[in-house]
């Protein structure tokens, strides 16, 4: 190991000692919120604090539903240098007159909240106080976290390999017909890293605006450059290496080498050692509709992408000591998000695909003594369910207001018209879903607008309706309510 990763091991230990002794005065929980791109982090994590301060009904969450909890604050932002999440902003984007969805998560945010509640088990039964600290977070900088195992010419050939996959090869062509013009032992040329590195990039951001795209190739911050946009550290590309290339100093390949592990250590390592390892628990929301849409290639890519952000996570039951240095995230929940864009009665079987999916990654992790869970939900309901006729068949649907723009058939629709839309079935097998030879699930759903939340006779709204919200917090912080 290196000096700097003994630096970086002492710093996460002294930070997880700090935040364990603030613990010890009162219960403290950080609660990692990502997901891949579309997947509705935002929109979780803004309805996870509107239902709790607000007291909606949550039948799952045993705290809730004994009254144990009393009251629940936003409080000041902890961390100086990591954006406040704007709660108010996305809440009123929600439920106002033009009831629109928040904007996606671009950067790393976090927000405070308070949980005053009573203590219904152990030895210290009476009034306490949980902090939740929820941090929000890209799931493609998530992703990122796999680089910090491999080298430039491991990482090219994979991104490369990916690229050549048929579901994807159309959208890299231009990028994949330069890099065969590229040579990795020519001079060290900035012109040429530039012209590679902005075919590549062009070719993730194809990838991320296709509306079934549910996996992404890392780096990820090239889709979101911030501060850096321009540097050196974003200015790379992968090169196609033979067996016998190395990444020599002086050449085009070792330029893009020393860029390579300049992200690593600029980009990268800050973003583990600053934010990610110091999680408790985590939820990473996924829009496997989208993927159940895109058919078998796209699912396989989604598996490896859950494989990998699960194997970044650093899992176990926590014991006393390395709570205070070296502490696990012990929960994950991978939820299947978009529920209420099928019947009820499919319910099981998205939750059955999001299982089938992450089945091989979750054994490794509970073996290690965490415990990992998959279901399906929706942190905001935008449907209600009815029954329509087609032909002589009478029909499981949904009903809402589709989007200005959406169309499904030939029909397009307004933004303000409701309509009853029959959605599709999944599969009973989630063993199906990667048989190519099996029809494509296709979810004939559009994108729906929030809901209409009315104000009863006071004046008084209750949080827009879920499905099984409850059920997610439970699993996430149930436990530190008992």
């Amino acid at each position: 190991m290196s000096a700097s990763s003994y630096l970086d091991e002492a710093r996460n230990a002294a930070l997880a000692f700090g935040d364990s002794l603030l613990g010890l005065a009162r219960p403290r929980l950080r609660l990692g919120v990502t997901g891949l791109s579309r997947s509705g982090k935002t929109v979780f994590t803004t309805a996870l604090i509107q239902n709790l301060i607000e007291g909606a009904r949550l039948p799952v969450l045993k705290a809730a539903a004994q009254g144990r909890i009393s009251r629940v604050r936003l409080v000041p932002q902890p961390d100086p240098e990591v954006p406040r999440f704007p709660y108010e902003g996305h809440r009123a984007a929600l439920s106002g007159p033009e009831r629109r969805w928040p904007e996606s998560t671009r950067r790393i945010s976090e927000l405070r909240v308070e949980i005053d509640y009573e203590r219904a088990e152990g030895w210290f039964k009476g009034p306490a106080t949980l902090t939740l600290d929820i941090v929000d977070y890209p799931g493609e900088w998530l992703l990122d976290l796999a680089l910090i195992g491999l080298d430039y010419k491991a990482w090219s050939r994979q991104a490369i390999a990916d690229a050549r996959k048929p579901h994807r090869r159309v959208v890299a062509e231009p990028w994949l017909a330069d890099l065969g013009k590229r040579d990795p032992a020519g001079p060290a040329d900035e012109l040429a890293a530039e012209a590679a590195s902005d075919l590549f990039k062009a070719y993730l951001a194809r990838l991320r605006a296709d509306p079934e795209a549910v996996a992404v190739t890392p780096p990820g911050r090239f889709l979101m450059p911030g501060d850096l946009e321009g540097s050196p550290a974003l200015t790379f590309a992968p090169l196609d290496l033979g067996p016998d290339t190395e990444a020599v100093s002086g050449t085009l390949a070792g330029l893009m080498a020393e860029r390579f592990e300049a992200y690593k250590r600029l980009v990268v390592t800050p973003f583990f050692r600053d934010h990610f390892a110091r999680l408790d628990r985590q939820i990473v929301l996924v829009d496997a509709l989208a993927a159940l849409d895109a058919g078998p290639p796209a699912l396989a890519d989604l598996e490896t992408a859950l494989g990998q952000a699960l194997a970044a996570f650093q899992v176990g039951r926590n014991s006393f000591l390395s709570s205070l240095f070296a502490p696990r995230i012990e929960r994950v929940l991978f939820a299947a998000t978009k529920a209420d864009h099928i019947h009820h009665t499919s319910h099981d079987r998205l939750a059955a695909v999001m299982s089938h999916l992450v089945a091989r990654a979750a054994s490794r992790a509970q073996g290690a003594g965490a415990r990992v869970e998959a279901m399906a939900f929706a942190a905001v309901r935008a449907t209600r369910e009815v029954r329509i006729k087609e032909g002589r068949e009478d029909l499981p649907a949904i009903a809402g207001v589709p989007e200005a723009g959406e169309t499904v058939g030939d029909e397009l629709f307004d933004g303000i018209a409701e309509a009853a839309i029959f959605p599709g079935e999944l599969p009973e097998r989630p063993e199906a879903i990667f048989d190519a030879n099996a029809p494509r699930w296709q979810i004939r759903a559009p994108r729906f607008r929030p809901p209409l939340v009315v104000a009863d006779a006071g004046g008084r709204t209750q949080p827009p309706p879920q499905i099984r919200l409850d059920r997610a917090l439970e699993f996430l912080i149930g436990d530190k309510l008992a």
